[in-house]
């Protein structure tokens, strides 16, 4: 059963791609994620295969890369904002 959003998104992502990229460090592997929200001003995201995340990362979306910090987590779910 989908949740109901808290707010109203600016931006919504329309037709793109619901793969990302998570870019940890420049030695680090590259994960890729789910997009399950997308806006101007943040994401919610679904990582699976990595017990923990860092707070800050580069996050890699329709050829665009953009410095995200998580602002929640909720299991595999988590909430960035750009």
């Amino acid at each position: 059963m989908p949740q109901p959003r808290l707010y109203k998104r600016v931006v919504p992502s329309g037709q793109m791609s619901r793969t990302g990229k998570i870019i940890l460090g420049p030695k680090e592997p590259i994960l890729t994620c789910t997009v399950i929200d997308y806006s101007a001003g943040g994401a919610c995201l679904e990582v699976c295969g990595r017990s923990s995340m860092p707070d800050r990362f580069e996050f890699l979306y329709g050829g665009v890369k953009k410095k995200s910090r998580v602002v929640w987590r909720r299991g595999v779910r988590l909430g960035v904002a750009f």
